[in-house]
């Protein structure tokens, strides 16, 4: 029987809409592998292997740099180890004051019922213009 994780994909969105990191990264393997967009303003042209890189590298650079940001899901498609979501990132960059709705596209693979990778697809010229064209933190 092939499990459905879109569940775990729907409680991945509710869980970082309320800003519960702990919770989120829990639906984690170990050794996930996150995959930003190329272009990616936290993009590092490697992925994030593993929870805490995801927490250090994502997560909290997002808290710190941008205000009321959301990725909200619209749709959630796929069964099996597969996964996709498609939604739209809000917010407003803290340094600049230039919001964004930027849709994005998120792949999710699954291994043993956890997040196994997460590769993100987003329109990169949106953020890139709310940091003023450079990467955040580079003025800083």
């Amino acid at each position: 029987m092939v499990t459905d994780h879109r569940q775990v994909i729907k409680r991945f969105y509710r869980l970082y809409a309320i800003k519960d990191v702990a919770a989120t990264l829990d639906l984690f393997d170990p050794q996930v592998e996150m995959h930003p967009a190329e272009n990616f303003i936290y993009a590092t042209g490697k992925p994030y292997v593993g929870r805490e890189e995801i927490r250090s590298s994502i997560f909290t650079r997002v808290d710190q740099d941008w205000d009321g940001f959301t990725a909200t899901v619209e749709e959630i498609l796929g069964a099996g180890e597969v996964v996709i979501a498609r939604g739209r990132y809000g917010g407003t960059f803290k340094a600049t004051g230039t919001s964004i709705s930027a849709e994005f596209v998120h792949v999710f693979r699954f291994k043993d019922g956890k997040i196994a990778m997460w590769q993100s697809y987003t329109d990169t010229a949106q953020f890139k213009e709310a940091v003023g064209g450079q990467r955040a933190g580079a003025a800083q």
